[in-house]
């Protein structure tokens, strides 16, 4: 009887990983526990839910989200060619639909004729061949699990999720439409702006220092360990006055029609549905009380009287020290035939979850067709990323997305705009001689076509 590839998980990585070993003629049984079990963040049983952000980064391929992205592209990423579908305007980033992107997903993997979708929760690490993609909110029982399996004691960070407000609710006459300029052009108005002079900006301040968050359990208390990219507004107005202002508050590149001057500070909107009817607050991820999240934020101009359709949360996300336990194909050190993938592996961001599902379900396809799993080489995103998660300081280990500060410099000095552009053109002149001599499917028209920028 032909055995079956075990994965667990049905987020980003899981999908594509199933996807991926399922396109190379591997029968795949993948497993969510949802709706049978559900999580503190999850809303919904549809695979793939989005539970932070709608924003999946960049998509310029001198941007290190966006050189990703070309590499996926190339790779034949499910996750990206679902995203592009149900793309939002969102200036030079692709944002989704997120409800529409995993409606998507879920419809690509349920019918499917190599996946067959399982909606169980999986308590053990299987015995058989298997990918583990459980992601942040790993059930308590699988998380013992592994625990066992590796003898290790979990790490782990806080990740807050931002509040969204409904479009007819935000007070036009006050905010605006633009985007930040990109390399001296203005892009569309995908965004909405709420500016503030510095003394509205001194009340929200002093609120968010004010306010009231969400008692943490006591082993919550002792490490309230936040990954930076994902800092609750309030712990970071706790860093200082102007650590706002000059982070997700910056007003660079946009100017009040109003005034016809640059606002003190600026809270931004994003489009987070194909209808234009809901807005999250870029940067305002936070753990106060819903109570609180409403009268303070309402502080803002322009959402005085914001009606909220999910107001933010935080919740424990975890992942395994992945410099001892894992190898750069995403193996378990101690055992040839399980592979982990997604956020679970250290590896932060959409795509980086996505980009690490696709290397798991290829190596582990290739695994049971009698080849040798592949190392992606550390010239190119992807392979720079799993190559930092898996050689990282074991003691100071940190949740890593994709970045330039990954690459080794070049030789010869550059400018960093240059530099960037020649890192991209390596990397995907690397990545096509790599499959290329691996028997890996690439397509490099479509990588390298995602030089256009694409926009709905």
């Amino acid at each position: 009887m032909e055995k079956k590839l075990v994965i667990i998980g049905g987020g980003l990585a899981g999908t594509e990983a199933a996807w991926q070993a399922a396109e190379l003629g591997v029968a795949v049984r993948l497993y969510e526990m949802r709706p049978q079990q559900m999580t503190p963040a999850h809303e919904t049983e549809q695979l793939a839910e989005l539970v932070c952000s709608n924003s999946l980064g960049s998509y310029l391929p001198h941007k290190a989200p966006g050189l990703l992205k070309a590499e996926l592209r190339g790779l034949g990423s499910l996750i990206l060619a679902c995203a592009e579908e149900t793309a939002v305007p969102a200036g030079s980033s692709l944002a989704v639909d997120r409800q529409k992107f995993a409606q998507l997903v879920t419809e690509k993997i349920a019918s499917h004729p190599g996946i067959e979708l399982v909606r169980e929760e999986v308590t053990a690490v299987p015995h058989t061949p298997a990918i583990i993609a459980s992601g942040p909110l790993t059930s308590s029982r699988l998380a013992q699990s592994i625990s066992q399996l590796t003898g290790q004691e979990y790490l782990y960070f806080y990740d807050a999720v931002s509040p969204i407000v409904h479009e007819e609710s935000i007070d036009m006459s006050v905010a605006f439409r633009q985007s930040r300029y990109d390399n001296g052009e203005q892009m569309d108005g995908d965004y909405i702006n709420c500016p503030m002079t510095k003394e509205a900006y001194t009340r929200l301040y002093e609120a968010l220092l004010a306010a009231e968050t969400i008692t943490l359990k006591q082993f919550e208390r002792e490490d309230p360990h936040f990954f930076a990219g994902c800092m609750p507004v309030e712990a970071l107005a706790r860093r200082g006055e102007k650590a706002l202002a000059f982070g997700p508050m910056r007003p660079v590149g946009l100017i009040d029609p109003r005034t016809g001057k640059r606002p003190y500070a600026v809270v931004q909107l994003r489009q987070d549905n194909l209808l234009g009817s809901l807005y999250n607050i870029v940067g305002f991820q936070t753990n106060l009380r819903w109570g609180e999240q409403k009268r303070v934020l309402r502080l803002i101009p322009g959402l005085e009287e914001a009606e909220f359709l999910r107001y933010g949360m935080m919740h424990r996300n975890t992942y395994v020290n992945a410099p001892q336990l894992l190898q750069p194909t995403l193996q378990y050190r101690n055992r040839v035939d399980l592979f982990f993938a997604g956020q679970i592996t250290g590896v932060e961001g959409y795509m980086g979850n996505a980009a690490t599902g696709l290397l798991a379900g290829i190596n582990a396809a290739r695994l049971l067709q009698g080849q040798h799993p592949v190392i992606m080489p550390t010239n190119t995103m992807l392979g720079a990323l799993c190559h930092y998660v898996t050689h990282a300081a074991v003691k100071d280990f940190q949740p890593m997305k994709a970045n330039f500060g990954l690459f080794a410099p070049p030789a010869q000095k550059m400018a960093k705009s240059d530099r960037y552009r020649w890192y991209s053109a390596r990397a995907l002149t690397t990545m096509r001689r790599f499959t290329r001599a691996s028997g890996i499917r690439y397509d490099r028209a479509v990588a390298e076509a995602s030089s256009t920028l694409r926009r709905k």
